[in-house]
């Protein structure tokens, strides 16, 4: 009961290019071309927001290595510091036998000597050492000291390394005993 209207001139003309029974047919490749379009534009949003999700954890992982990396420079440069203050040389230096030097002499450019040189105090005797300037390995016990079949009256002599301590280990402080400074001659 629909009836067409009639088309009159050039609407007519151009009606008669298309024929009448392919209105339905001319639709489906256009759907079908949208839905493939939207779906493909869907799939490609999942596939980037997973792609900057990842990227987020990555960031997020190196970031917290970085963080731990920080903190572990901090506490070797705090070792290192603890090591070089100068009561810690000033001990170290005795352990190895060292003493401080006496007056100097010094040799003009033509042959004088300036300054009367003195030779250097005696060593004091053995003192003490504090077990919080002791490095950590000192600290443990060695294999051999626990061993039952090694005599009881040999201990192992505390190691001198001159390497900082790993950063984790720290001397227990009530393994710590206070000791008086001694006075060093001289000063």
């Amino acid at each position: 009961m629909s009836r067409k209207p009639e088309l009159k001139g050039r609407a007519a003309r151009l009606a008669r290019l298309f024929p009448a029974g392919r209105g339905q047919a001319a639709r489906t490749p256009f759907v079908l071309l949208v839905v493939l379009l939207l779906g493909g534009g869907l799939i490609g949003l999942l596939v980037l927001n997973s792609a900057l999700s990842e990227g987020a954890f990555q960031r997020e992982a190196l970031q917290k290595d970085a963080k731990n990396l920080t903190d572990e420079e901090q506490a070797l440069q705090r070792d290192i510091d603890s090591y070089s203050a100068p009561d810690a040389l000033q001990l170290r230096a005795r352990q190895l036998g060292m003493v401080p030097g006496g007056d100097p002499a010094f040799l003009g450019a033509d042959g004088t000597v300036k300054g009367v040189p003195s030779a250097a105090p005696e060593p004091p005797p053995a003192e003490e050492t504090p077990l919080s300037l002791l490095p950590p390995e000192a600290l443990t016990p060695s294999p051999s000291a626990t061993d039952t079949t090694a005599p009881a009256a040999t201990a192992p002599a505390p190691a001198t390394t001159d390497a900082a301590p790993p950063a984790a280990q720290a001397p227990a402080p009530e393994n710590t005993a206070p000791t008086a400074p001694t006075p060093t001659p001289g000063r």
